[in-house]
């Protein structure tokens, strides 16, 4: 059980990173981001928690309640038993049974990504809506919410990284190369024309997919991005970036169950 004072441990899983956020109430006072290994064990994983705490001046015995959202099914139970042997208690995972005070319209709710629906939670919360969310993740994913805070469905397509991976893979002669806005759009090398290829094909793609959603959702659309790789592009599109807006999604969520 939470106590005053106490702060809460927030995890989002995700399939490249795991993003730790410490609360007390509504502050976020320290995130970081871990590497996602399924390799790991509970242990292993705890004592590098432990080893972030020390470092950044927290007391691991001040965290009264923890929650989970995750992508990763193999590394959910891994993190609960993290929360139970190093943090005092039982973890909250964000999934069926648990409230997060949004309908979801999909045909089949246990479909949409934990991560999807606890940054649609999030960008209601604090935008409203109608509201478009980009997350910038492994796979960047658009989100729908309806002007009555309902999660409608999105859209998915693959990462700028994985992007940049398949063009090396499955090429011969092409190789692999920093992803970053080219001085031009008409490049003189394989490298610059590639970066040109990617920036900017990526740029199109978001903002067309914006756009379509756009139409359907109606008139005073906002759009959040959040993720990763979100920064990079952010100037491009026309949108707020919260690059926590998932951890803030499961402090309220956490709420709303408490």
């Amino acid at each position: 059980m939470k106590r005053s004072g106490d702060m809460l441990l927030a995890l989002d899983i995700g399939n490249t990173t795991i993003a730790v956020g410490l609360f007390r109430d509504a502050a976020l006072l320290k995130s970081w981001k871990l590497k996602t290994d399924r390799d790991k064990t509970s242990d292993e994983y705890g004592v590098f928690l432990l080893d972030l705490f020390q470092v950044s001046g927290f007391k691991p015995e001040k965290v009264g309640a923890t929650i989970i959202s995750s992508v990763v099914p193999p590394l959910t139970p891994v993190f609960q038993t993290v929360a139970k042997t190093y943090f005092r208690g039982d973890a909250l995972v964000v999934g069926p049974g648990l409230r997060t005070g949004m309908p979801i319209l999909y045909e089949n709710p246990q479909e949409v990504g934990a991560d999807r629906v606890v940054a649609a939670v999030a960008a209601f919360e604090r935008h409203g809506g109608p509201t478009i969310i980009v997350d910038f993740g492994t796979a960047t994913t658009f989100d729908a919410v309806s002007e009555k805070g309902e999660y409608l469905g999105g859209a998915i397509a693959p990462g700028i990284q994985i992007s940049a991976e398949a063009l090396s893979l499955k090429t011969a002669k092409l190789p692999r190369v920093e992803i970053r806005k080219p001085v031009k759009a008409v490049g003189r090398t394989t490298v610059s024309s590639m970066q040109a290829g990617l920036y900017f094909g990526y740029i199109g793609l978001v903002n067309n997919i914006i756009a379509e959603i756009g139409k359907e959702l109606g008139r005073d659309v906002r759009v959040v991005a959040t993720g990763g790789f979100g920064e990079r592009f952010i100037s491009e599109i026309a949108a707020a970036y919260e690059p926590n807006l998932v951890l803030e999604g499961l402090r309220i969520i956490f709420d709303r169950n408490r």
